[in-house]
C-alpha cells in the first residue's frame, strides 16, 4: 500500500508552492498493532509513516515470554505490505511471575528491547499486569544491571482516586519511590498527559524519557463532551485540562531530548467504541505525523521537529536514526475516515477532516 492510497490531497493548493520539511524517517515508540485480521488492517498505516515501532504486548494472552515475542514478531513481519521494511521492536509484558533470567535472555538475543509495566487493571488487557512492584524487584534489578528500559503505563489503580488524577498520583506514590530504589534503571513514562509528569521527566533525564501522543496535543478533556459524548476520543490516560495540553505542547516543541513520539495508536472496532461500556483507545496511526507537524508549526518550532520525531527516541534506546527520510508538506489533505475490517470498521482519529499538513508521496 502506498502513501497515495492512504491520503487524498485537496486541490486548493499547489504542492510546489507549499512549505515543506524533510526529516529522517521517524519511529513510533509506542504502538498497538493487535493481531490477526486487525493487525493486517492497521499495520500498513503505521508502516507508511514509521520505519520502526515499539510494539505493545497486551494481547490476549499477553506477550510474556521470549517464545511469545518471537512468534508475534513473525506474524507482524508476515503482515507487512509488499516492499515494506518496517521493523517491529518487541516488548515483554511484565507480570508478578516474570523470570529475571527470561528477561535477560530476551534482551541479550534482541528478541525484545524493553519491558512493559502495566499496573494490573489500569487499561486494555492489563488484568495480568503487576499487582505490587515489590513482586518484580528482582526483575527491575536485573533490567537495571543490563541496561534494559522499562516502559510504564503510569496510572494509579486505586479505586478511590479520581480518573483525572490517576497519573499524578502514580507519579507521586509509585514512580518517585521506584526512581529512588532503582537509580540506574532506564524508564519511559508512556503517553504522558500532565504538566507534573513533564516536570518529573525533565528532572530525571537523561535516564528517564516520555512519549507523548498526537491526540493529547490537540484535545483536552472538554473535547470528550463537545456536542455530545465522543467515544472515539476516549483513551487511557484520559485527556486532561487545557493547561496540561499546553504543557505537553511546550514540552514536545522545546527541543529537549527526553521527549519523543509515541502515538499510542490503539485500534478498536467501531462497535467496541460506540457501546454501553466504551473501549479505551484512539486509532491515530493514520494521521500521526500530520498532527504532530501541525502542532510544531502552530508553536513556531518546526526547527525542533526532527529531534522529537526522529532522533530522541532512537538515541534513548541506543539505536542509530533512520537513514531514509520523509517529507511533510503544508498542503491540505484528507485522511481516510475509517479502516474497514470484515463487516465493521475502525474510526480514524481526525479521519475525514481536512488537515493542513500532508505526507509527500
Amino acid at each position: 500500500m502506498t502513501i497515495d492510497a492512504l491520503f487524498e490531497a485537496s486541490d486548493n493548493q499547489q504542492a510546489d508552492a507549499a512549505l515543506s520539511i524533510t526529516i529522517a524517517r521517524p519511529d513510533d515508540w509506542h504502538v498497538h498493532l493487535r493481531d490477526g485480521d486487525m493487525l493486517r488492517a492497521v499495520l500498513p498505516y503505521t508502516a507508511a509513516q514509521f520505519a520502526r515501532g515499539i510494539i505493545m504486548p497486551n494481547l490476549t494472552p499477553p506477550v510474556a515470554s521470549v517464545a511469545d515475542a518471537s512468534a508475534y514478531r513473525s506474524r507482524i513481519l508476515a503482515a507487512r505490505p509488499e516492499g515494506s521494511g518496517f521493523e517491529p521492536l518487541m516488548t515483554c509484558y511484565l507480570t508478578d511471575l516474570t523470570d529475571p533470567d527470561e528477561i535477560e535472555r530476551g534482551f541479550a538475543e534482541r528478541i525484545w528491547i524493553a519491558a512493559k509495566l502495566y499496573p494490573a487493571g489500569a487499561t486494555t488487557n492489563s488484568s495480568h499486569g503487576v499487582t505490587d512492584l515489590a513482586k518484580i524487584t528482582p526483575v527491575l534489578e536485573r533490567m537495571e544491571k543490563i541496561g534494559m528500559p522499562v516502559l510504564i503505563h503510569g496510572e494509579s489503580t486505586d479505586p478511590d482516586v479520581d480518573i483525572f488524577d490517576r497519573e499524578d498520583v502514580f507519579m507521586e506514590t509509585t514512580l518517585l519511590p521506584l526512581l529512588k530504589q532503582h537509580q540506574g534503571l532506564k524508564i519511559v513514562v508512556e503517553h504522558a498527559t500532565t504538566s507534573g509528569t513533564v516536570d518529573l521527566v525533565r528532572a530525571h533525564a537523561p535516564r528517564m524519557a516520555a512519549t507523548i501522543t498526537p491526540h493529547h496535543l490537540v484535545i483536552n478533556r472538554t473535547s470528550l463532551f463537545q456536542g455530545g459524548l465522543r467515544p472515539h476520543l476516549y483513551c487511557l490516560p484520559v485527556a486532561k485540562r487545557e493547561s496540561h495540553r499546553q504543557a505537553l505542547r511546550k514540552a514536545v516543541t522545546s527541543g529537549e531530548s527526553c521527549f519523543m513520539i509515541g502515538t499510542d495508536s490503539a485500534p478498536h472496532m467501531r462497535s467496541a467504541k460506540q457501546a454501553d461500556c466504551c473501549s479505551a483507545g484512539v486509532f491515530g496511526g493514520v494521521t500521526a505525523l500530520q498532527t504532530y507537524v501541525q502542532v510544531f508549526d502552530e508553536e513556531d518550532a518546526l526547527h525542533h521537529f526532527e529531534a522529537f520525531a526522529s532522533l530522541n527516541g532512537a538515541r534513548f534506546h541506543g539505536m542509530e536514526p533512520n537513514k531514509s527520510t520523509v517529507t511533510l508538506v503544508k498542503k491540505p489533505g484528507i485522511a481516510v475516515a475509517a479502516v474497514p475490517i470484515g463487516g465493521e470498521d475502525i474510526v480514524v482519529f481526525r479521519g475525514g477532516e481536512t488537515l493542513p499538513w500532508s505526507i509527500k508521496a
